[in-house]
């Protein structure tokens, strides 16, 4: 008695069918699915980010933040 028997589990599925229906299943079965699937992208995008270096775009200098400075204070005069 302590295990379940096929029958056991083909009784207990078709009731839950029989309940709340193959459209309502199928859309939790895609939701669940698409979860997942976000998950897995957002937790390979969280290790990318940490691993990579800035680009080149992305680096900013003291000398070119000056350079920016003094061409702006030159116009201005």
């Amino acid at each position: 008695m302590g295990t379940f028997s096929i029958w056991h589990w083909l009784v207990v599925l078709a009731i839950i069918v029989l309940v709340f229906g193959t459209k309502k299943l199928r859309n939790l079965g895609s939701d669940l699915g698409n979860a997942v699937r976000g998950f897995k992208e957002g937790m390979k995008d969280a290790g990318e980010d940490n691993t990579s270096p800035p680009s080149q775009s992305q680096q900013i200098t003291s000398h070119s933040v000056e350079a920016g400075v003094k061409e702006k204070n030159e116009t201005k005069l």
